[in-house]
């Protein structure tokens, strides 16, 4: 199929979703991939560029049919501290390091990278290591992107 799909977010009104799309973050990023419904039906998604899928937004094909994306749990490594001075020092080292961040009340995540982790190690923040959906910010220049802390 060669006609693009429509991003919806998830706070725009449609129909309800007929099936779900889970995927990590590096494809969520992408425009054209084929991949698989998570009922197992094959598409060619094609999206307008410069959109980021995130976990909730909703696709509507060409034919109306609608679905909704899921964010995959990814390995990542979770950083929380009471502190907020240390939570801050660990995001300022982080995103100097150009790294996609998700912030949330409480803790910085980033997908698993063990130099990362043994620099968090230096600055006396602890690492958990966990699965979880990966869902960084969008950045200051993103325009369509949008975050959310699903913690």
């Amino acid at each position: 199929m060669s006609s693009t799909y429509e991003h919806l977010t998830h706070d725009q009104p449609s129909e309800p979703p007929s099936d779900s799309l889970t995927l990590p973050f590096d494809l969520r990023q992408k425009s054209r991939f084929l991949t698989k419904l998570d009922s197992g039906k094959e598409i060619a998604l094609i999206l307008p560029r410069g959109r980021v899928l995130r976990g909730g937004d909703r696709v509507r094909r060409p034919d109306g049919v609608v679905f909704e994306i899921r964010a995959a749990d990814e390995p990542c490594s979770t950083v929380r501290a009471s502190d907020p001075s240390q939570l801050l020092r660990v995001a300022y080292h982080l995103g100097n390091r150009h790294m996609p961040l998700q912030v949330g009340d409480g803790f910085v995540r980033y997908l698993r990278d063990h130099v990362l982790d043994d620099m968090v190690r230096g600055l006396g923040a602890q690492v958990v290591h966990e699965l979880a959906p990966f869902e960084p910010e969008g950045g200051a220049y993103g325009g369509h992107a949008h975050g959310h802390a699903h913690d």
